[in-house]
């Protein structure tokens, strides 16, 4: 018996052995590892400035003088001077959909003041809110001066994103137009100079204001009310909307599909105009080199004015409906108590009503209509 167990042991080792030749792994999966730990545990958490990689900003005055991102924690108020200012440039600043405010009286300081030719800022999401208010067109009331501003030497590559400016003295929004500056998405109501000023402005509102209500060389999808500057102006305007009580309502080198509506002088004035519609009560309706497509009405001035019009309808109770200055194609103009109804040098395809004189007065007409009225052509006359 025992030499038989001997043999089954000799046995078992061979086979063992053998397989671990076959396997070198087997020779150490019965091996146990130290179980004691390399060293104390290293911590896994993100620390607070990893996860919020931003300054709190919870009082002002605050001056910004490290680059970096900032956020406010509360509602803001100063009893003088600037709430926050930007010292240097490379500079986010979050007003995290709170009030920066102003009790000082009269008005003074900026909501928020950019030091002289800084660059790479952004600025947005918030409120920026005075006390000034429009008593028959004179501003006053405490708060601050400008809602946004600099000083002097214009920022560059800068952006304004969802902020709401209201009750300031002079400026809402002046980023002025220096290079890539960009006022998005925002409103300005209530101050008394200039409303929203940058290169390039897209669906905003500047309303109640003094100045010029919003002023940028490419300005889109935005509305400017003033009341007595001009109510929007702009190299391109599209999808615009301009109102002055007392100026231009709007007023654009080129304009397309934009409305103009002014009390006392032109509504709606451009070198180019398409799509457009200006109104005025005492003022041109429409002002244009070249109009095409558009619609002006006036209670005493001219409905629309332009050196060439195509496809264009003017209104005017009192003066000229329509005049042409070069040419005419496809138009109608039309007073029941003016001059003339129509007037171009040269007027084809075009119609005119006047209750009683001239419907169409023209040097060559072709193709032309004229309704209740009689005809004064000066030179050459063709009509159907």
């Amino acid at each position: 018996m025992k030499i038989m167990k001997t043999t089954r042991l000799a046995h078992l080792t061979g086979l063992a052995l053998a397989l671990s030749t076959l396997n070198p792994q087997l020779s150490t999966c019965l091996a146990q590892g130290s179980l004691t730990p390399p060293g104390a545990p290293a911590p896994t958490m993100k620390t607070l400035a990893q996860i919020e990689a931003r300054t709190p900003i919870s009082s002002a005055p605050f001056t910004i003088s490290v680059p970096g991102s900032y956020y406010l924690t509360t509602n803001l108020t100063v009893r003088s001077g600037d709430a926050i200012a930007i010292a240097t440039n490379g500079v986010t600043l979050d007003l995290n959909g709170f009030t920066l405010s102003s009790t000082a009286n009269p008005a003074a300081g900026s909501g928020v003041r950019i030091n002289s030719g800084l660059r790479n800022l952004t600025i947005l999401n918030g409120f920026i809110q005075g006390g000034v208010t429009n008593n028959a067109g004179t501003y006053g009331g405490p708060g601050f001066e400008y809602g946004i501003s600099y000083p002097s030497g214009a920022p560059l590559n800068t952006r304004v994103v969802g902020v709401a400016v209201a009750g300031c003295q002079y400026y809402g929004i002046y980023l002025g137009f220096g290079e890539s500056t960009v006022v998005e998405s925002c409103t300005v109501r209530t101050v008394g100079g200039l409303g929203i000023v940058a290169t390039t402005i897209k669906n905003s509102t500047a309303s109640d204001c003094g100045g010029t209500a919003i002023s940028g060389k490419q300005v889109s999808d935005c509305r400017g009310q003033s009341s007595s500057g001009i109510g929007l102006s702009a190299i391109t305007a599209q999808n615009c909307y301009g109102q002055s009580s007392s100026d231009i309502g709007l007023y654009a080198y080129t304009a397309l599909n934009c409305y103009g509506f002014s009390s006392s002088a032109n509504g709606l004035s451009a070198s180019t105009a398409q799509n457009c519609y200006g109104y005025s009560s005492s003022g041109t309706a429409l002002s244009a080199y070249t109009a095409q497509n558009c619609y002006g009405y006036s209670s005493s001035g001219a409905g629309l004015y332009a050196e060439t019009a195509q496809n264009c309808y003017g209104y005017s109770i009192g003066a000229t409906g329509l005049y042409a200055d070069r040419t005419a194609i496809g138009c109608y103009g039309s007073s029941p108590s003016g001059p003339r109804g129509l007037y171009a040098r040269s007027a084809n395809t075009c119609v005119g009503y006047r209750s009683g004189g001239r419907a169409i007065e023209a040097i060559v007409a072709n193709g032309c209509f004229a309704i209740s009225g009689t005809n004064f052509i000066t030179y050459k006359y063709n009509m159907p």
